[in-house]
């Protein structure tokens, strides 16, 4: 149960899964989705750990206001997973599975009414949650389905921070070094958001520490540990 939370926390980090900053002006709900987003990336990386339970909390509250106000678009009900996710790492125990299962619910709901919503971010967003949940009988974990959503997650935003760095956090796991490497230095080649300077700058430190664990690894199975990205 211990690694749902270590596990999980990764996926916070991130965002899972995260959307493109829109071009042009902003809509009501752009706007909602976008103060989710900012309010995220403070909880996640400048608030105190001890913290980020109750203010999670209340983003997920927030998010819950943007669903019922526009119930035929699917962002909202990503962001909660994404919240709720983020939540879970920060949670107790035994409410933190039950917190990622609640995720994933949305983020199945979300694939079936709209698949390519914010650019594949609920396929990154799925897959991350099956690689790194624990499998049964403890949890709904399972890497054949995070390699599919994986796939879908690289076909729909092939240059993306975040389906690159999750993918390439998974082939780690699966000791798959040279593909993890080409996936973890594209996501620290990818193009800025200029709407979200704080959770890109998270994001990178994240790609630079797995880049530098993946170069270690290559080198200890004989690998070139020197390539440049």
């Amino acid at each position: 149960m211990n690694r749902i939370l270590g596990t999980l926390l990764l996926l916070a980090a991130s965002a899972t899964v995260a959307a493109q900053a829109w071009a042009g002006p902003k809509t009501e709900l752009d706007q909602g989705i976008l103060a989710i987003q900012h309010q995220w990336a403070h909880i996640n990386y400048a608030m105190p750990e001890d913290q980020r339970a109750q203010a999670f909390h209340k983003l997920e509250g927030q998010a819950d206001a943007l669903i019922a106000r526009y119930p035929g678009h699917v962002e909202p009900r990503v962001w909660k997973a994404i919240t709720l996710s983020s939540h879970a790492a920060v949670a107790g125990p035994f409410s933190a599975l039950k917190l990622a299962e609640q995720a994933r619910d949305l983020l199945l709901e979300a694939e079936k009414k709209d698949p390519s919503a914010l650019d594949g971010s609920i396929f990154t967003s799925l897959a991350t949650l099956y690689s790194q949940v624990p499998g049964w009988p403890i949890g709904f974990g399972n890497n054949d389905k995070a390699r599919a959503y994986f796939a879908k997650a690289i076909a729909a935003n092939p240059d993306g921070i975040d389906p690159n760095y999750f993918y390439a956090q998974f082939l780690y796991g699966q000791h798959e070094y040279k593909l993890a490497l080409e996936h973890v230095q594209k996501a620290l080649a990818a193009p800025a958001r200029p709407e979200r300077p704080l959770a890109d700058k998270g994001r990178r430190q994240e790609a630079d520490a797995l880049l530098a664990k993946v170069r270690a690894d290559m080198g200890d199975s004989g690998y070139d540990s020197q390539v440049m990205r």
